[in-house]
C-alpha cells in the first residue's frame, strides 16, 4: 500500500514539472515577455487547482460499517452497552442486541428499541400534548423474539408510530396478568389519552398460555392489522377507554385448531375485549376461545366476524353484548358457526345480514327488564330440526317490562324454529267465533300491540264481526251470527 502511495506521488510531481516546462518554456524578455509571463502563471495556477480536484474525486470513500444481521448478531448483556445509529425515525431491533431466533430473550433490546422510537424526533401534535413522531417504524425484520415481561411504553403522550414485522413470543416466566404489548401506564397523573395512532400490523403474538396479546388503555385511533394471535389466557386484545380502536384482517384462538377440536370443551379466555366507545372489528377470525368477543361499550360496530371459537352447546358465545339499557352495537354481514350471540337489556342494537348455523340463536337477556330499538332482520339461521328457537329470551332475573320498536322480522330458517315480533296466519271454520294462536312464532309472550285481518265469507249477507281480544297472543274475532268464513290476521308486538 505504502509503495502505490509513493508512485502516486511521484507521477504527480513529474506531471506538473512537465507542465510547468511547457507554460513556461516559451518566456520572452522585456514588457511583452512580463505580460506573457503573469499570463502564464494564471494558467497555471488554474491546472494546478484543476488537478487537486481530480485527485479528490477519485479518492475512495470509506466503506460503512455493517449493521448487525440476523445470523452474526451479538446480544449484549444490556441494552445501555450497546451504541446504536439509527436511520431517521427507523428502529431495527437486531441493532439494539435483540435475538431474532428466540433463544435468548430480548425484552430489553425491544424495550430500548420503543423508548428511543418515543423519545426520536417529532413533527408538532396531533392531539393536544400527543407528540407526532411522524410514522416512526419499529422493525422487527421477520424474527421470533423471546419476551419475559410486557413490552409497556415507557413514556405517554406519543402517536404516530408502527411497531410491525415479527413474531413474539411469551417466556415461561412471563407474568400471567400481562400482556406482550402493553400501551398502558402505572402513573397516576395520566394525561386523559396516552396514545394516538399507534399501529400494530404485521405480528404474531403467543401468549404461552400466560397472559394476553394486546392491551390498549385510553388512546385514540390504535390501528391493529394482520395479526395473529394465540394462546392467550386473558384476553387476546383488551381496549379499555379511549376511542377507535380498528381491529382489521386478523386471527384469534387460544388454541391453534381448524374446528372440532377434541379440547373444545376447555376452551377458555376472551380473544377481543372492548371495554370502550367507537371501535370497530372488521374481517376477524375467532377460532377458539370461551367467548369471542365482549362489548361493554357504546357505539361499536362488528363486519364481517366468524366465529367458531366455542360451540354454544359447550357452553361458549360467540358475541357477548355486556351493557344493559345503552348497548348501541352494529353486527352485520358475519358468521356465527355453532356459537350464538347474547345481549343483556339491549337497546338500539342491529343485526343483520349475519349467518348463523349449527343451531346458533340470539339470545336477548333481561337485565333490568328493558329493550328497546331493536332490529334482527334479513339473517340466515341453519340448524339440525331440534326444536331451537331462532331468537330466545332469558328471562330468569325477571321479564322483559318495557318492550318498544322492536323488530324481528324477514329471517330465514332451515331446521330451526322461526321467532319474530310479526306473526300472521288464517283460520276457518262455520262458526261465530275465530280464534288464532300466534304463540308459535311470536318472540315474547302476551304482547300484542296492532293488530289487522281481513274476514271474508262466501255468503250474500253482511256479517258484522270485531276483534274482541289478543290476551296471551291469542286473537279472537267474533261476529253476531253462525257464518263460514276465513279470517286472516297480521298481528305486531315492536309498534
Amino acid at each position: 500500500m505504502g509503495e502505490r502511495t509513493w508512485a502516486s506521488s511521484l507521477l504527480s510531481l513529474i506531471v506538473v514539472f512537465a507542465c510547468l516546462s511547457h507554460v513556461l518554456g516559451d518566456v520572452h524578455s522585456g514588457e511583452a515577455g512580463a505580460k506573457q509571463h503573469d499570463h502564464q502563471m494564471r494558467k497555471m495556477q488554474a491546472f494546478k487547482a484543476s488537478f487537486v480536484r481530480r485527485n479528490l474525486i477519485s479518492s475512495p470513500s470509506p466503506s460503512p460499517s455493517p449493521s448487525p444481521s440476523p445470523s452474526s448478531f451479538s446480544p449484549s448483556p444490556t441494552s445501555s452497552s450497546v451504541t446504536v445509529t439509527p436511520s431517521p425515525r427507523l428502529y431495527h431491533v437486531t441493532s439494539y442486541g435483540a435475538d431474532p431466533t428466540g433463544k435468548l430473550d430480548s425484552t430489553q433490546a425491544i424495550l430500548q428499541a420503543i423508548s428511543d422510537a418515543l423519545e426520536g424526533p417529532s413533527d408538532g401534535f396531533l392531539m393536544q400534548g400527543i407528540s407526532n413522531l411522524g410514522g416512526a417504524q419499529i422493525n422487527l425484520e421477520g424474527g421470533n423474539y423471546l419476551i419475559s415481561q410486557p413490552l409497556q411504553f415507557p413514556v405517554v403522550g406519543r402517536g404516530n408510530l408502527m411497531i410491525h414485522g415479527g413474531t413474539l413470543k411469551a417466556s415461561d416466566n412471563f407474568p400471567t396478568d400481562g400482556y406482550l404489548l402493553d400501551l398502558s401506564t402505572s402513573s397516576s397523573n395520566a394525561p386523559e389519552y396516552l396514545f394516538e395512532f399507534i399501529t400494530l400490523r404485521d405480528l404474531l403474538l403467543d401468549s404461552n398460555f400466560r397472559g394476553g396479546g394486546i392491551q390498549v388503555i385510553n388512546s385514540l385511533r390504535t390501528s391493529i392489522d394482520n395479526c395473529y394471535i394465540t394462546h392467550f389466557t386473558t384476553n387476546g386484545i383488551l381496549a379499555k377507554g379511549g376511542h377507535e380502536t380498528y381491529i382489521r384482517n386478523s386471527f384469534l384462538g387460544q388454541h391453534i385448531t381448524a374446528g372440532g377440536d377434541k379440547g373444545e370443551r376447555d376452551f377458555s379466555g376472551t380473544a377481543i375485549n372492548l371495554m370502550g366507545n367507537d371501535n370497530s372489528v372488521t374481517d376477524v377470525v375467532i377460532f377458539s376461545a370461551q367467548i369471542g368477543i365482549v362489548v361493554s361499550g357504546q357505539a361499536n360496530l362488528l363486519s364481517g366476524v366468524h366465529c367458531y371459537n366455542k360451540a354454544t352447546g359447550f357452553g361458549g358465545t360467540g358475541i357477548y353484548l355486556k351493557l344493559p339499557g345503552l348497548t348501541q352495537t352494529r353486527i352485520v354481514d358475519s358468521y356465527m358457526d355453532y356459537t350464538g350471540i347474547v345481549a343483556e337489556d339491549p337497546v338500539q342494537l342491529q343485526i343483520s345480514n349475519t349467518f348463523f348455523l349449527g343451531d346458533a340463536f340470539i339470545k336477548l337477556k333481561s337485565i333490568n327488564g328493558v329493550v328497546n330499538g331493536v332490529n334482527i332482520v334479513d339473517n340466515m339461521f341453519s340448524g339440525s330440526n331440534k326444536g331451537i328457537d331462532i331468537v330466545q329470551l332469558d328471562q330468569s332475573n325477571g321479564p322483559f317490562k318495557t318492550i318498544d320498536q322492536v323488530v324481528v322480522d324477514r329471517n330465514n330458517v332451515k331446521g330451526m324454529n322461526l321467532k319474530a315480533t310479526i306473526g300472521n296466519g288464517v283460520v276457518q271454520g262455520n262458526v261465530t267465533s275465530w280464534t288464532l294462536d300466534l304463540n308459535p312464532i311470536l318472540l315474547f309472550p302476551n304482547l300484542i300491540k296492532n293488530v289487522q285481518y281481513t274476514f271474508f265469507h262466501s255468503g250474500n249477507s253482511f256479517v258484522n264481526h270485531a276483534l274482541r281480544n289478543v290476551s296471551n297472543n291469542l286473537v279472537l274475532i267474533e261476529s253476531d251470527v253462525q257464518v263460514s268464513a276465513s279470517v286472516h290476521v297480521v298481528a305486531d308486538q315492536g309498534k
